[in-house]
């Protein structure tokens, strides 16, 4: 019996892959052998030393303590793509209401207090402080192409936009579903200078931190829309609201407010709606849920953020998983102690990310706690776990 903490709500079609009959899931559990999270900060827990297993119902992990984690060997998965459609839509709706002033023109319906003639009077005098522009023809530049940059930038294509992307470490599989009228270019300045627009999809972390700043919104059209769905500190929200001030720029929309972006009329702040749908929660939450539970039962890594993608099937056999320091002749140490025990290796994964690395091997013959015992104590094992033999 597997037991699951789950922190925030998980959407129940998520929960529904952890099978009672072998998961305990709840709220409030003693010694949990994974934990499912959403936003709740992990940072400050005291984490038991039970957990094999975090899973992220969300693309963002900034809320887990991944270093930790991998110190101590725990794999902590996310669920990339899951929410792509719903932030999708949001951003083509952020350049929507950037492009045709909607959110301006809704709070000046909203003030009028006239009725009959004179408000549609009153209506048709206001509209023209709201005219906007049409997205065709007009250049996207998507910085960042994973899987919701690429659904932004082919959805764009279909809107008769032109459209440019900027990824160095695009992945094949992205590659494959990007649009061939997709513009590449090689440098973040040919990126914005190219750009009437410019949404932005990529995590947060030290080199990614204000990568829109005022250097590259200078280059920019001039008259630009920005929106970023991505995360707050991605854009330098101080140079944005210079250009808007100077006329550099148009609209900005933006999913992380702050009291400077509230206050400014030509921003629209929104509460972090990214993937603030049914469809998208439940996504993330079966998505989650699913490469936990394969971790647990069969030690397989996929979608994890600390350790390499690591998947082997199932053979009538024992399987002993390992993670551990990426450090040479431990595939060779590990067959030495199992061919002592006299037991017959019958498949084997090694893969190694980093400074991390992560084997899974299958055994003809129950292993015995002695052997177990002998390869936990090889120096740079992180966590050995004893599978057994398949469910």
């Amino acid at each position: 019996m597997f037991k699951v903490l789950t922190l925030n709500n998980i959407a129940v079609e998520g929960l529904r892959r952890l099978p009672r009959e072998r998961y305990e899931v709840a709220s409030e559990i003693s010694g949990p052998d994974a934990i499912l999270v959403r936003s709740q900060n992990l940072h400050d827990m005291d984490l038991p030393d039970s957990v094999v297993a975090i899973g992220r119902a969300g693309a963002g992990t900034n809320n887990i303590p991944i270093d930790a984690m991998s110190a101590r060997g725990v794999p902590v998965f996310n669920a990339p793509g899951a929410n792509a459609n719903a932030v999708k839509e949001l951003a083509i709706a952020g350049m929507l209401i950037g492009a045709r002033n909607l959110c301006r023109a809704s709070e000046y319906v909203a003030a009028l207090q006239e009725t009959g003639d004179a408000l549609n009077k009153a209506v048709e005098a206001g509209k023209k402080q709201f005219v906007g522009f049409e997205l065709p023809g007009k250049t996207l530049a998507v910085l960042g192409l994973g899987a919701i940059g690429v659904e932004v930038a082919n959805a764009a294509l279909a809107l008769g936009m032109k459209v440019v992307g900027f990824d160095p470490g695009i992945t094949v599989r992205n590659a494959w579903q990007l649009s061939s009228g997709v513009e590449h270019v090689d440098t973040l300045d040919q990126l914005f200078q190219k750009a009437d627009f410019v949404s932005v999809h990529v995590p947060l972390i030290d080199a990614t931190r204000n990568i829109v700043n005022a250097d590259r919104v200078a280059l920019m059209n001039a008259g630009g829309i920005i929106v970023n769905f991505a995360r707050g500190g991605v854009v330098d929200n101080a140079a944005v609201i210079a250009a808007l001030d100077s006329g550099g720029l148009h609209a900005f929309v933006s999913d992380f407010p702050t009291p400077e972006l509230i206050a400014h009329p030509k921003v629209v702040a929104l509460p972090h709606l990214g993937a603030s749908t049914a469809e998208a929660e439940e996504n993330c939450a079966v998505m989650v849920a699913e490469n936990v539970k394969d971790y647990l039962e069969n030690g397989n890594i996929r979608y994890s953020v600390n350790f390499p993608e690591s998947r082997l099937p199932r053979l009538d056999s024992w399987r002993i998983t390992l993670a551990n320091a990426n450090v040479p002749n431990m595939v060779g140490q590990v067959s030495t102690c199992i061919a002592n025990a006299g037991l017959n290796i019958e498949d084997l994964l090694n893969k190694s990310i980093g400074d991390l690395a992560y084997t899974i091997v299958d055994v003809n013959d129950e292993p015995t706690p002695e052997l177990l015992a002998q390869i936990g104590a090889i120096e740079g094992v992180l966590t050995l776990r004893n599978l057994g033999k398949p469910v």
